[in-house]
């Protein structure tokens, strides 16, 4: 069985998540504290989920590779991105990320998945990098200006998936950018992109914030 090493809010490890649903694959749950580094180190050398471990014993992390290694039937239609796709919805989730982020993580670090050690430490990582999360919040119409017209161009893009009748990577790369912010209070998604995403977690058997604790 598949072992899944895993953050509940970070958007590449809802990616796998997302894909091991869709693919029907079983797999053990493991969440791991965001201060914990020595149980990444140990695995790959480096402190960054996701990581899987097969049933062979190996260990694989980056998102996209352990997706791709999964689907070795190319259910999800990997094959079919060029490099000039993968560059372009790479350049359109790094454009949605950035406010999410800033949006979504004064929020996140209040969630079950942190305790008072890991979201100290969570905390204190990302405000070296994105300012105080008080200010933040106090900034937050700034980030949803932001964010607002790169959702209308999502939305003109469903067809009913995004670029495509069917559900693909793109659309397992694009929700899993999404998802985190359905925990924002002051946000509603379109009602396309509500349904867009409530179909996606249906065909991946997905639950945010509860599939997690279980051991699959």
């Amino acid at each position: 069985m598949v072992t899944l090493y895993h953050y509940i809010h970070c958007p590449f490890c809802v990616r796998v998540r997302l894909a091991l649903g869709f693919l029907k694959i079983n797999y053990q749950s493991k969440v791991l504290p965001y201060h914990d580094e020595k149980t990444p180190l140990a695995l790959t050398n480096i402190k960054m989920l996701p990581i899987i471990t097969k049933a062979d014993g190996t260990h694989m992390n980056e998102s996209l590779d352990i997706i791709q290694n999964l689907d070795a039937n190319d259910i999800l239609s990997f094959k079919h991105l060029n490099a000039q796709t993968i560059e372009s919805l790479g350049k359109m989730l790094n454009s949605l990320g950035s406010p999410i982020h800033s949006l979504c993580m004064p929020y996140w670090v209040y969630t079950k998945e942190f305790d008072e050690k890991s979201r100290h430490y969570f905390q204190s990582k990302k405000e070296k990098k994105r300012g105080l999360f008080r200010n933040l919040i106090l900034n937050k119409d700034k980030y949803l200006n932001q964010l607002i017209p790169l959702l209308e161009e999502v939305e003109n893009k469903l067809i009913p998936y995004y670029e495509s009748e069917r559900l693909s990577i793109k659309d397992i790369m694009l929700a899993s950018h999404l998802w985190g912010l359905y925990i924002f209070p002051e946000f509603q998604f379109s009602i396309k992109i509500n349904t867009y995403l409530q179909e996606i977690k249906k065909q991946c058997q997905f639950e945010y914030h509860e599939d997690f604790w279980s051991e699959n």
